[in-house]
């Protein structure tokens, strides 16, 4: 008979809509063209309409987007950007103030001499601050999450760049993300092929027919060495390096396959092993990368964008003169982090929009917004009706404007219908849906910017009252948190394998990417927390970071806490007075302080005979002693007087 199932999935919160779920529960063929092309995998269809449909709501173009669905009134809809000021809302909590890349063990005490893991952990937080500044990491992630609070998914690709002479990082739609998830496992695990893949539009203008492009990376065993060069039909691919035959080689003896420089081969297996400069122990995977364009024409049968026929496939050519042909990277990791918005289910992927379970709210914000529009419109101009007109004639239309003189019979009257209660009970609906948004977002109005911060007595009040917006953050941040440990840890593998001579020694640490503060800070409160704590219940170390958290200007806790102590001249003296040890107090100020002179020993001159006897000086200096003494003992006796 047909019947329609009902299939709950990550995207079925949308088939209350008839555009994304028609009769059959598929997508408007008219409305999501992309989603239903050839070569788009069938469980991905719903993922793309679902990408589309939010992307509208986003730009204010839900109504346009409903009426190529056949909704006749979806033209006369208002949007006023609610969806778009929610999702930045919510973007800039998930962010904080500021996003800081911290190593454990950088920040140690600097009173102490670092251990050789305290200076290497220092040495690659530098490092890496330095790479986000010069990449623009900021920047990038604010492109990033603002696609996975509104889409549900952000994806970041890395490349190394040999000219820059460092990764660059890239930001992509996750509509363009492929990845090959396994059938019998955990589609929450790392995928081991990933394909970006995006439509080219026909240019008749060069003569370049509609094509697809695909870039593959794939983890694979290692496999022997090619090189760039032509097929048959004057492709650019990569063949197989020819095979060396060592000329004391004996007849019989197996021929190792041609090799990339540093990978060893084992024939009793006929695998081949690969040092990475990362790694304890040999690898036996790397990662390829492939870039091909196929026309549309040229896609028969029923291929998906997994199984498109290489044979056809035009590959591109890097810069340096490398077909990207399953071009082997020299890296055993895909260079690609998947960003989901929320903690993905069990055996799921993919993450899930912010305005998921609000988008219904949002549709009747709209439809109400677009009520009070045009009861506004009677409002300001209200209908008037004239009772009382001329005799023998009937009712008839008139436009009354500014100025305008109606003359009326005797009994004749004039009334307005005023629809201002209308409007101020629409007006009210609005702030109820408003509130709702806020309630079922966990999204309290005070962190909209819409409430007001005088209805709380206390800070205290404020805080139970974000509670709910804490847990919200807490959670999408531990969806992020490993994400950006990945990141980060590819990045200082692609260091590794550039070879950068500042990255020469350099052991990989497990970096972490810390958010700021994102809820209203009594400044004051904290800071004099730290005035009255520090030293006392906690360290220097952890006052610092509570007044980073609390938004002061501060930009690296290590060298802020040098500054404070190079400026603790009573606490240096103290140290002085304790110890007597000047280096010491140099050091806890951090300057180079010269140790105190020994006074030299005071040698009086002779006032005998002065020889070559050694013992000559010390004798007349204990004449001297002696006629001291005695002119001393003479002052005494006589009583002071001097002219004896």
């Amino acid at each position: 008979m047909g019947l329609r199932e009902v299939v709950i999935h990550a995207w079925s919160w949308l088939n209350y809509k008839p555009i994304y779920a028609n009769d059959l529960g598929m997508p408007n063929r008219r409305a999501f063209p992309e989603a239903q092309a050839s070569w788009v995998p069938a469980e991905d269809e719903k993922r793309l309409a679902a990408y589309k449909l939010l992307a509208a709501y986003d730009n204010n173009q839900a109504a346009e987007l409903a009426a190529m669905g056949g909704d006749p009134d979806a033209r006369e809809r208002r949007e006023f950007g609610d969806p778009s000021t929610f999702i930045d809302t919510v973007m800039a909590h998930v962010l904080g103030r500021e996003q800081t890349i911290t190593v454990p063990g950088a920040e140690h005490d600097s009173d102490a001499t670092p251990t050789a893991d305290e200076a290497m952990a220092a040495r690659v937080q530098e490092l890496l601050r330095k790479w986000a500044k010069d990449e623009l990491l900021p920047m990038r992630m604010q492109q990033a999450e603002r696609k996975a609070v509104s889409l549900g998914d952000g994806v970041y690709r890395l490349a190394w760049e040999p000219g820059k002479m460092r990764p660059t990082l890239r930001v992509h739609d996750p509509g363009f993300y492929f990845p090959v998830l396994p059938e019998d496992g955990d589609a929450g695990e790392y995928p081991t092929r990933v394909h970006f893949a995006w439509e080219l539009p026909e240019d008749t203008k060069r003569g370049l027919k509609a094509r697809i492009r695909r870039i593959t990376y794939e983890l694979d065993w290692i496999r022997p060495a090619t090189a760039s060069g032509v097929d048959q039909a004057g492709r650019a691919v990569r063949a197989p390096l020819p095979v060396e035959v060592p000329e004391d080689a004996a007849e019989g003896e197996e021929t190792p396959p041609p090799l990339s420089p540093g990978d060893l081969y084992y024939p009793a297996t006929g695998a081949i092993a690969r040092q990475y400069a990362w790694n304890d122990a040999p690898s036996y995977v790397t990662c390829y990368l492939t870039d091909a364009t196929w026309e549309l024409g040229d896609i028969k049968g029923p291929v998906d964008v997994d199984s498109l026929p290489l044979g056809k496939a035009t590959f591109a050519t890097r810069g340096d003169g490398e077909v990207l042909d399953h071009l082997d990277l020299l890296i055993d990791f895909m260079p690609v982090v998947h960003v989901p918005n929320t903690v993905p289910g069990a055996e799921e992927h993919w993450g899930q929009s912010t305005l998921a379970k609000i988008l219904q709210v949002f549709d009747e914000l709209a439809g109400t917004d677009t009520d009070s529009s045009k009861a506004s419109a009677t409002t300001g101009s209200p209908f008037i009706v004239i009772a009382g007109g001329t005799p023998g004639r009937g009712a008839s239309q008139r436009v009354v404007g500014p100025g305008t003189v109606v003359e009326l019979p005797e009994g004749g009257r004039m009334d307005t219908v005023n629809t201002a209660p209308q409007l101020a009970e629409l007006r009210n609906h609005v702030h109820d849906l408003q509130e709702r948004v806020a309630h079922n977002a966990r999204i309290p109005a005070v962190a909209m910017g819409a409430g007001d911060p005088s209805q709380f007595a206390s800070g205290f009040a404020l805080q139970i009252a974000l509670g709910p917006l804490d847990s919200l953050i807490a959670s999408m941040r531990l969806a992020r948190d490993h994400k950006y440990q990945l990141l980060l840890k590819m990045v200082q593998r692609l260091f590794l394998a550039g070879q950068h001579p500042d990255w020469a020694g350099v052991t990989v640490q497990p970096a972490e990417l810390a958010f700021g503060a994102y809820t209203p800070t009594d400044k004051q409160a904290v800071l004099e927390q730290v005035t009255a704590g520090v030293d006392k219940v906690f360290s220097r170390q952890t006052a610092v970071r509570m007044l980073m958290d609390a938004g002061f200007p501060i930009d690296d806790a290590a060298e802020e806490i040098e500054r404070i102590e190079s400026r603790q001249f009573e606490a240096a003296k103290a140290l002085a007075d304790a110890t007597g040890d000047s280096k010491a107090v140099g050091d806890f100020l951090g300057l180079d302080l010269n140790p105190d002179p020994v006074a030299p020993a005071v040698i009086l001159p002779a006032t005998g005979t002065q020889g070559t006897d050694p013992n000559a000086t010390v004798a007349a200096t204990d004449d001297v002693e002696a006629a001291t003494t005695s002119a001393n003992t003479g002052r005494g006796q006589s009583g002071g007087n001097t002219s004896r």
